[in-house]
């Protein structure tokens, strides 16, 4: 699949088939879904696709399909670097020509220049060949049939010309077009595997397997996906889950910031319901399977990821609109042209040189570039100011958006606890937390270890050092007992605090908050002022996110899941709205996929970078508005872009078509409007504020 005339191809076509009631194409995926009558079966079924030009296999040879998609991304990064390649020392050659070489000198050019581009041709030609003959093949037509057929012609006539001593070959213009071809759809097939990348980066969260309990109390390892309900599988410590369960015996703090997105554990005891992903951390618990495998909550979220980008994958790009119909038109008018001139009595060489000049003329390459072009300097622009751009489509839909909602924890603040009162703490005192502290991993304690070390603390030298599951550290020191672990009394709402004991008696207790960014009121505040109203969607609880959303003076919707998120998406959406979604954690994974367009923090988990358009770095938030800003301005820029693409079109065409344009000046005029966007582009450069 290549295009959205592939997706129209194959949705439309494959219902003719009397087995098949309907058709959706995932495009990010590569992947369609059948409704199929019951007693289709999947080898019949096809056929159907290789009926309408195209190559395809059951998903179940998931390896088979992934080991071709990087073949084919390999194939297509070797062609661009061979055209490439072939493309610079071409136009060299061509200089010389160009600048008035004549006989013996000119054929020797036009003889090494054939050299260079006939090997290059059918190397880095063959994805267009192949695509094109696959169709032609099965009585179809794709975008690729009248790229082939261009390439080939005006191959073919440059040998002949070659051969002949004629004034003019243009093999520098058949390979400059397979060079921009390649590099937009290797660009293409990279946009997709990082799509593919964000559910698969989901799943690696899942544990690799459980110690399976057994009823006569022996146990055995056993894998994840052969783990079954009914199974009691025991999980220690510091171990991730593999699937769903309620807790049959034990109780343990468990960090479910990969459902909810909330940095606080949760406490669960017996009866209490636990989800594959989400971490133990404190003591070993029993839990009875109740799924596992795809059943689970986050293959579940791995599913509503994927089924949000295919509903995003039938989103067009400009070009890709404008070129499913200009292309078949400009080789028809190239057509028309050799048999109007060969019916008027020119002959078959003037006839076809004309022909070439008009598809050389035509050739799309500052229509290709309209889009590109911009996407590129706009990117590079805001890499300046800390935002990656992954897709370059992304910018079109961030200057559309009108709705922002915003993931609390991680993304509206830092997602790390901060000590907020170690200033009160003794300086005394300060090494013996450091030595405690340095030695969990709980997420509290690791912050205070990283903001005693900030403060230039060194850890005092303590002994028998240990850590209870549950309660905290302990060790001796200096032959007292000393302990750092939960406070005894309430701390307040969000319990975000340890205490330091000596012999049973607190000497400090250390609180604990999760900052906001230091330009969150800013950014909220610039957002508004763009016309895109905020809101905090969080998985937190509602008074964990009550204070921020004051400060910040938004609106806030709580306790959201993954599920939750999406149907807030949906309504949005139905309103009319475009939403631009913010978040950082896999529970928004998502929603990033679903909104008009996503951003994620450059902290953010891996599946909610690889589900976002785009990632801001750093502490700042502002740069999500810069982002916006820049993208609307982009979108400016590429309707100027297309302005001048087509406006050299509507005045090159009929003098090419009238016989007043040679093939070299068609190249040298081609090659021109290609630079006049590109120099439109390129003020983009200036446009960040």
């Amino acid at each position: 699949m290549r295009c959205a005339g592939c997706i129209a191809k194959l949705e439309q076509g494959l219902v003719r088939d009397h087995r098949i009631a309907a058709a959706r194409v995932n495009f990010t995926e590569k992947r369609v879904h059948l409704s199929c009558a019951p007693d289709a079966e999947t080898p019949d079924l096809i056929g159907a696709f290789t009926l309408l030009g195209f190559e395809a296999h059951p998903i179940g040879d998931a390896n088979e399909g992934a080991e071709a998609e990087a073949a084919t991304s390999r194939e297509l990064l070797l062609a661009v670097g061979v055209s490439g390649f072939a493309m610079m020392n071409i136009m060299l050659l061509s200089v010389s020509v160009w600048s008035g070489a004549t006989g013996a000198t000119r054929d020797l050019f036009h003889w090494l220049s054939a050299l260079i581009a006939l090997p290059t041709v059918a190397y880095a030609g063959r994805p267009f060949f192949r695509s094109a003959w696959g169709a032609l093949r099965h009585g179809q037509t794709n975008m690729d049939v009248p790229i082939a057929i261009g390439v080939l012609i005006t191959t073919a006539l440059s040998l002949y010309e070659t051969a002949t001593s004629g004034p003019h070959a243009y093999f520098d213009g058949v390979v400059m077009l397979i060079f921009f071809l390649l590099c937009g759809r290797w660009l293409d097939s990279v946009m997709r595997d990082r799509a593919r990348g964000g559910v698969t980066a989901l799943l690696r969260n899942m544990g690799a397997g459980a110690m399976v309990v057994e009823d006569g109390g022996a146990s055995r390892w056993v894998e994840a996906n052969a783990l079954e309900p009914g199974m009691v599988m025991l999980v220690a410590a510091g171990e991730r889950l593999a699937a769903d369960g309620i807790v049959t015996a034990g109780a343990s703090q468990i960090d479910l910031s990969l459902l909810t997105g909330e940095s606080v554990p949760q406490r669960v005891g017996v009866d209490d319901r636990v989800h594959a992903g989400t971490l133990n951390l404190d003591a070993p618990v029993r839990v009875k399977i109740t799924a596992a495998g795809a059943d689970t909550a986050i293959a579940d979220i791995a599913r509503l990821m994927g089924e949000a980008a295919q509903g995003k994958s039938r989103y067009v790009r400009i070009a890709d609109r404008a070129a499913r119909l200009y292309a078949p038109a400009v080789h028809a008018l190239a057509l028309l042209a050799f048999a109007g001139w060969m019916v008027a009595g020119a002959g078959w060489h003037q006839s076809m040189l004309i022909a070439v000049a008009v598809l050389i003329i035509t050739c799309p390459c500052a229509l290709g570039l309209a889009v590109p072009a911009a996407q590129i300097v706009a990117a590079g622009a805001l890499m300046r100011v800390g935002v990656l751009i992954k897709d370059g489509s992304a910018l079109e839909r961030l200057a559309e958006v009108d709705r922002a909602l915003i993931d609390k924890t991680g993304t509206l603040t830092l997602g790390r606890p901060v000590a907020t009162n170690l200033d009160d703490v003794e300086p005394t005192v300060r090494p013996l937390l450091l030595a405690l502290a340095q030695a969990s991993r709980h997420p509290l304690s690791a912050a205070l270890t990283r903001d005693l070390t900030a403060m230039g603390v060194n850890a005092e030298p303590v002994d028998a050092l240990s850590e209870t599951p549950g309660f905290g550290m302990e060790a001796t020191w200096h032959g007292r007992r000393v302990t750092l672990g939960r406070p005894d009394m309430p701390v307040g709402d969000n319990g975000l605090a340890t205490q330091l004991a000596i012999d049973g008696d607190p000497v400090a207790t250390i609180h604990f908050a999760d900052q906001l960014r230091p330009d969150a009121r800013a950014t909220v505040d610039a957002l508004r002022a763009e016309g895109i109203a905020p809101t905090i969607l969080s998985g937190d609880r509602a008074e964990a996110v009550a204070p921020v959303a004051r400060e910040l003076g938004l609106t806030a919707q709580t306790g959201m899941s993954p599920q939750d998120k999406l149907a807030a998406i949906a309504r949005q959406a139905g309103a009319g709205h475009r939403v631009l979604m913010i978040g950082d954690g896999l529970n928004d994974g998502p929603a990033l996929a679903a909104g008009h367009a996503s951003m994620a923090p450059g902290s953010a988990s891996d599946a909610g970078k690889n589900a976002a358009d785009c990632i801001f770095l750093g502490d700042h938030m502002m740069p999500v508005v810069q982002a916006v800003r820049m993208a609307r301005r982009t979108q400016a820029i590429v309707r100027q872009n297309f302005c001048l693409a087509i406006g050299y079109n509507f005045i090159a065409v009929p003098l090419a078509f009238l016989g007043y344009v040679t093939p070299l000046v068609a190249a040298i005029a081609m090659s021109g409007s290609s630079l006049i966007v590109v120099g439109n582009a390129l003020r983009l450069k200036r446009a960040i504020r």
